[in-house]
């Protein structure tokens, strides 16, 4: 056998793969023969094609080449018009012919000028060289295309020209008496022009780029335009060489008078043959030309559709954003266009759309005004295709922003999409930052390498949850995020109007404190010290610092924090500090401050220090924790007795371990709930306090919450139907203490766990935890039901809030909230707006028959927050529309802002928030104060949302200062805004027409019109909040009220005169009221049908002539009244657990409900 290693022989140690390539012999054997393998381009004529045609480069010379000789041979001919003469007669002396003047007579042409013309040796020879190049040039390439039809290469359109240039200048070398024989060699132009459309194919080709259709287009139009000018200047001098004897440029004049339909007339042909020549110019023109601007409006037309290219040039020396949208929508574009360049610094920014879908017909004309068709680019293409992403210049772009489509019906599939485009762009410009919006919260790990991610439904429950506890926090949130000047309604009569539209302009802020006018002097002195000071000093309301070494932000770090020189302070302010002038105001300062309502360490009169000191003293008798009924601010007993007004402790420079509320929070708040009554234990109240074992989806932000000993069974988790563990069938069975929490959604997506996470943080009290109820039109899956178990009072029920029956199971008639969640289902429709028609008529409904319960609406559209609670006849509202679309003339990106449901927090949007990204390009922190704001992310040290009601007990302290100055120094609670009730201002005749309507009844036994009714009539017109509402829209309700009308009528008999008109009268007012009985005798009915008691169901609507609205960042003067709800930014409880456990008796509590008499110690 033979051994096959003797054979063949050992590779050397440092063998590569080069050394065979490159022939090296060293260690190879005689017997190996070298192989070369050839692609099919071993043979002369495949590497001649290789060379002349499949080459780019080559192949792009040679046309180069081949567009020069007849470039060449054209300026050749010229020169031979210009040195020509055709009265010497030198072809006709060579030819032996009579050749004299003779005067052409219009019947007679003589054929010599035309057929002969002089051309020196000199220029015969450069001829023939040029015609004998091309022709070789033009029979290779023949060869080397020639696929195996002769006559199509020889009967072409370019062979042929290149046969009648070429070929008479061969012949006149062998028969030399043809050398003056004319040739028409200005045909070349022809030839130049096929050259030049294939050397820039070619071109484009060589240098990897994809060429513009409208760039050829255009170049075939101009220069079939000048190959058909030129044709026919040359024709016509050289046939005019018989007639006029035009030069040169007089045939230039006559074609360009001709063609441009001018006609003056005092050039013209002459003879026959020039005329002719002129007829078939000028049909080939017509012919030709249509045709070929045709195509260019075709191609332009299309252009304008794609959009074309932003150019290198422009990319590298202007800057840029791309926008990378799946259909772009009108309001869409305009809420981005205002929030981009609302900022001062982004007005020189261009914006490139990249859209695969055609340009809408709305966002055209938008686009075609002068002040976005300067800045906005619109491409249609995708971002997924490379050759799209060029022609954006994506890797020369500022930013990218990409937007889901939140109107699908497939709500993950658009947020795959939105994915594969992160992908692409990242993969394409790994420099260029991100900006990219999703839709579910489970799809948020796969575009964590983005700057900047917002996703929809995580903020959107979070801010619905908010606004179960801190009212109109998504209307908070939403004019923080929005850029505003703070003029809106400045002309109105309205007061709150006023107030609310100055306000609105507060935007969150940043300065460097060493830089800071503002803060600067609080450098080494506490946070709070520092916020209270610059609010009383400059109006503005610090909120939260980073540190320089570190990412995270603090909200209101607390007392305990020294502010340092290089943090970043976040304040909220109308503009930032440094387009804001300071004037120095001694003389009027001075007289302010002695009316000022708080009082600073440094400039306190000694009384006044003194006060305080006592007024301390007083607060700080009473250590205990307060109840679960709400926070009040304290009024001292000592400042009663003597008559004055009270005075506040001041805010210290630095905080005194001793001064500081510690509050004990991993353990249980309170005295009373140290030791857990019976019924607590019976009913399961006993709570612990951890992060979440279980989270739906990856991303999730960890937040320590009230969690449950043990998880619930599933089964328990059904409100509506019994298990063996407990035999409850609706929500009154249950006896909760507290009012109830309904979500009504259409499927329970991950994004809501996010609404039950910020009702069940570690610092709301457990007392008062509302009970929260998921009212779904789908089962939930098991993986949603385990991560809810473990939250205590967390129930779902399989319904709609189109059925009444599902809605009083549920416990509609004790809630405290219904939260009514944008249907994915209903996202999308033919009619854009009409998206949200279901959800509009079903909370219309509900507001119908539950008046007094307060409903919070998501909407897709923000449009339509105007039907929210609609009434037809209300003139408050029809105002208010008129003032919106002041507003939006004005320009205003909060138009909608005055509408009664957005500014009472009642309706929200979640496209309001996409200027939330758009503020991110300037304000990156902004996506990260949000999240803090709403509790989606928990940072250790950062403060948290919350609020507190102002009651009588704390009207003592007057104003917005001195509460500012209260909060500072007593629980270092920062307050950023106020949410205000008033009653709604109605005219004479709308009070009289709704207290007549809401207060007259009639017995159906006894037809008396008493006086009684008259003095309810004439109390109700004094009352401020007279409630009532038009509600004779509804058909079938004014039929059965007509009807038990004609009853009433037939057992009663006929009167006349006054009698009769107060019975007319009655049977009126009967018809408006029986609306709303009949409303609530239907509801009642179907409680008694479900075996629930109606006793808990109140008919009449409490707050139906009110308004609310916030002022962010009030002035330290604003009045505080009755019923104010305070929003605050409490500082983290756990930053105040000392390492060593307190006892029970010395620890205060600082959260939510339990807030003690704030007190201060010095």
């Amino acid at each position: 056998m033979v051994d096959l290693d003797s054979e063949v022989p050992p590779l050397p140690p440092r063998y590569r793969f080069r050394d065979l390539l490159l022939g090296d012999q060293g260690w190879q054997s005689d017997d190996r023969v070298q192989v070369e393998f050839y692609m099919n381009e071993n043979t002369f004529k495949e590497r001649l094609k290789l060379f002349f045609i499949k080459n780019q480069r080559s192949s792009l010379r040679i046309r180069l080449f081949n567009f020069s000789l007849k470039l060449l041979s054209c300026f050749l001919y010229i020169i031979r018009v210009l040195l020509d003469d055709p009265t010497q007669g030198l072809a006709c002396k060579e030819l032996n012919w009579r050749c004299s003047n003779q005067t052409y007579t219009p019947g007679s042409i003589d054929w010599s000028p035309i057929i002969w013309v002089n051309r020196s040796l000199p220029l015969w020879g450069l001829q023939v060289s040029v015609a004998l190049i091309s022709l070789f040039e033009t029979l290779l390439l023949s060869y080397l295309s020639y696929k195996g039809n002769i006559w199509e290469q020889i009967l072409r359109i370019p062979f042929l020209l290149e046969v009648i240039n070429a070929v008479p200048f061969i012949i006149t070398i062998f028969w030399p008496v043809l050398r003056n024989l004319f040739i028409p060699v200005f045909l070349n132009c022809w030839l130049a022009k096929h050259a030049l459309e294939n050397m820039i194919n070619d071109l484009h080709r060589a240098i990897q780029r994809t060429q513009s259709a409208m760039f050829n287009q255009v170049l075939i139009l101009i220069s079939t335009l000048l190959c058909l000018i030129f044709t026919c200047i040359c024709g016509i001098q050289h046939l005019e060489r018989a007639g006029n004897r035009l030069t040169l440029f007089d045939s230039l004049y006559f074609c360009i008078v001709t063609f441009s339909t001018v006609g003056f007339g005092d050039v013209t042909p002459k003879i026959w043959p020039s005329k002719l020549l002129v007829v078939i110019m000028i049909c080939v023109a017509l012919v030709v030309l249509p045709i070929q601007f045709e195509q260019l409006a075709y191609l332009w037309m299309e252009r304008q559709k794609s959009g074309g290219n932003y150019s290198r040039h422009r990319a590298q020396t202007e800057k840029h954003v791309v926008l990378c949208v799946s259909s772009l929508k009108i309001d869409l574009l305009m809420d981005f266009l205002n929030e981009f360049y609302a900022h001062p610094r982004l007005q020189d920014y261009y914006v490139v759309i990249l859209c695969p879908t055609e340009m809408d017909a709305q966002v055209r004309r938008v686009l075609q005004i002068p002040m976005w068709s300067q800045r906005v680019i619109y491409l249609q293409g995708s971002a997924l295709k490379d050759q799209d992403l060029l022609r954006a210049k994506m890797d020369d772009a500022e930013a990218c922003f990409i937007l889901s489509s939140r109107c699908e019906v497939d709500r993950t599939a658009a947020d795959h999409q939105t994915i594969l485009r992160a992908w692409a762009v990242k993969d394409f410009a790994p420099n260029c930052p991100l900006y990219v919006q999703i839709l579910k919260p489970e799809n948020k790990f796969h575009i964590k390498f983005a700057d900047h991610v917002v996703c929809e439904e995580e903020f959107k429950y979070a801010m619905l949850a908010l606004n179960c506890i801190c009212p109109a926090t998504s209307t908070l949130i939403t004019l923080l995020v929005h850029t505003s000047r703070g003029q809106e309604s400045q002309q109105s009569s309205e007061q709150w109007q006023k107030m609310y539209g100055r306000c609105s302009g507060n935007e969150v802020h940043h300065i460097n404190l060493e830089e800071s006018t503002f803060f600067a002097e609080y450098e080494g002195k506490s946070f709070t010290y520092a916020s209270f000071h610059a609010h009383k000093k400059f109006g503005v309301c610090l909120i939260g610092v980073r540190k320089e070494d570190n990412k995270n932000i603090l909200l209101n770090p607390g007392p305990r924090y020294i502010m340092s020189s290089t943090d970043i302070c976040f304040y909220i302010n109308i503009t930032k500090e440094e387009n804001s002038a300071f004037k120095k105001q001694e003389k009027h300062r001075k007289k302010h401050e002695s009316k000022l309502s708080y009082h600073g360490t440094s400039r306190l009169p000694v009384h006044s220090i003194i006060a305080s000191m006592g007024t301390v003293a007083i607060d700080l008798q009473d250590t205990g924790c307060r109840t679960s009924s709400g926070p009040t601010l304290a009024l001292p007993s000592e400042g009663g007795r003597e008559g004055r007004r009270p005075s506040i402790a001041p805010v210290l420079e630095v905080a005194d371990s001793s001064s500081l509320q510690t509050c004990d929070l991993l353990s249980d708040q309170s005295e009373d709930e140290t030791t857990p009554s019976d019924e607590e234990v019976s009913a399961g109240l006993e709570y612990a306090k951890g992060y979440p074992p279980y989270s739906p989806y990856i991303g999730s932000s960890p937040t320590f919450c009230h969690l449950l000993h043990e998880k619930v069974p599933f089964c328990c988790l059904r409100l509506d139907k019994g298990c063996q563990h407990n035999y409850y069938e609706d929500a009154k069975a249950y006896g909760f203490k507290n009012k109830l929490i309904i979500v009504a959604a259409e499927t329970a997506g991950n994004g809501l766990y996010n609404f039950i996470v910020p009702l069940r943080a570690y610092y709301r009290p457990k007392k008062e935890l509302n009970p929260i109820v998921l009212l779904l039109d789908n089962p939930p899956d098991m993986h949603f039901l385990d991560a809810i178990c473990w939250f205590p009072m967390v129930y779902y029920m399989v319904g709609s809030i189109d059925n009444l029956d599902d809605l009083l199971r549920c416990g509609v008639t004790f809630a405290a909230n219904m939260v009514v969640v944008d249907k994915e289902s209903t996202m999308s429709a033919e009619e854009d707006y009409m998206a949200d028609a279901k959800t509009i008529v079903n909370v219309q409904t509900l507001f119908r028959l539950f008046s007094s319960l307060s409903i919070i609406t998501e909407l897709t559209h923000p449009a339509n927050m105007r039907f929210m609670q609609f009434r037809a006849k209300d003139c408050y509202s029809l105002a208010l529309s008129k003032l919106e679309k002041k507003e939006r003339e004005k320009g205003s990106n909060l138009a909608f802002m005055f509408r009664l449901p957005f500014a009472a927090g009642r309706v929200f949007s979640i496209s309001m928030l996409d200027t939330l990204l758009y503020q991110s390009f300037v304000k990156g922190y902004m996506i990260s104060i949000t999240r803090l704001l709403l509790g989606l992310d928990t940072t250790p040290g950062s403060g948290f949302l919350c609020s507190m009601k102002i009651t009588e007990e704390d009207l003592w302290i007057r104003t917005y200062a001195r509460l500012y100055q209260k909060l500072c120094s007593s629980t270092g609670d920062i307050p950023i805004g106020v949410y205000r009730t008033e009653s709604q201002k109605l005219t004479t005749s709308e009070s009289r027409e709704m207290a007549s309507q809401s207060q007259i009844s009639i017995s159906v036994e006894e037809w008396e019109d008493t006086k009684d009714t008259k003095e309810q009539i004439s109390y109700r017109n004094n009352h401020r909040n007279s409630t009532s509402s038009d509600q004779s829209d509804h058909p079938l309700l004014r039929r059965k009220s007509m009807q038990w009308a004609r009853r009433l009528s037939r057992r009663v008999p006929r009167h006349s005169g006054k009698t009769a008109e107060k019975i007319n009268q009655q049977r009126m007012n009967l018809y408006r009221r029986s609306e709303r009985q009949e409303l609530a005798e239907l509801v009642k009915n179907r409680m008694k049908h479900l075996g629930l008691s109606p006793a808990g169901y109140d008919e009449m609507n409490d707050h139906e002539n009110t308004l609310s609205y916030i002022l962010i960042n009030p002035s330290p003067d604003t009045r505080l009244e009755l019923n104010d709800i305070v929003y605050l930014i409490r500082p983290d409880p756990l930053a105040y657990v000392p390492n060593t456990a307190p006892s029970r008796k010395g620890s205060f509590c600082n959260t939510v409900g339990q807030d003690t008499r704030e007190e201060t110690q010095l």
